[in-house]
């Protein structure tokens, strides 16, 4: 067993969208990669999903939003995280989103989207190569 601390995920499914299978089977791939994984289920605000990441002392929240409802949901997490001084989490996320609003949302601050079809071991690798450029929130 090493002294290192594992990297802590927060799944999030935020909005009305009730399909969470990406969500379920992404929070899976990073629990086999080795990561704390916490899962919110469905139907969460940002509100909900932000306190839940900071009370869990996450290193990323990852989301998962199919709804459409992305260029709202996402600014709103990344606003609420900085207000709880909580700007060094690293917000990842998936679904299905125009290029332009890919952009947009990365311009703004979120670390990575991946698109369907996108293989499980790309966040994984994305997260891994973010935790070793910018360590850890908390101490082993």
């Amino acid at each position: 067993m090493t002294d290192e601390r594992k990297i802590r995920v927060l799944v999030g499914k935020p909005g009305l969208d009730g399909h969470d299978r990406g969500a379920k089977v992404i929070a899976s791939s990073f629990r086999d990669a080795g990561f704390e994984v916490i899962y919110t289920g469905l139907h969460q605000t940002p509100e909900m999903i932000v306190n839940a990441a900071v009370q869990e002392d996450v290193d990323v929240v990852a989301l998962s939003i199919l709804s459409g409802a992305h260029m709202t949901l996402f600014p709103r997490v990344l606003e609420l995280l900085q207000a709880e001084g909580a700007n060094d989490v690293l917000v990842i996320g998936g679904g299905i989103m125009p290029e332009e609003d890919v952009q947009a949302l990365e311009a703004m601050g979120v670390g990575k989207l991946f698109g369907p079809g996108t293989a499980t071991s790309e966040p994984v690798d994305f997260i891994r190569q973010w935790a070793a450029e910018h360590g850890r929130r908390r101490e082993a």
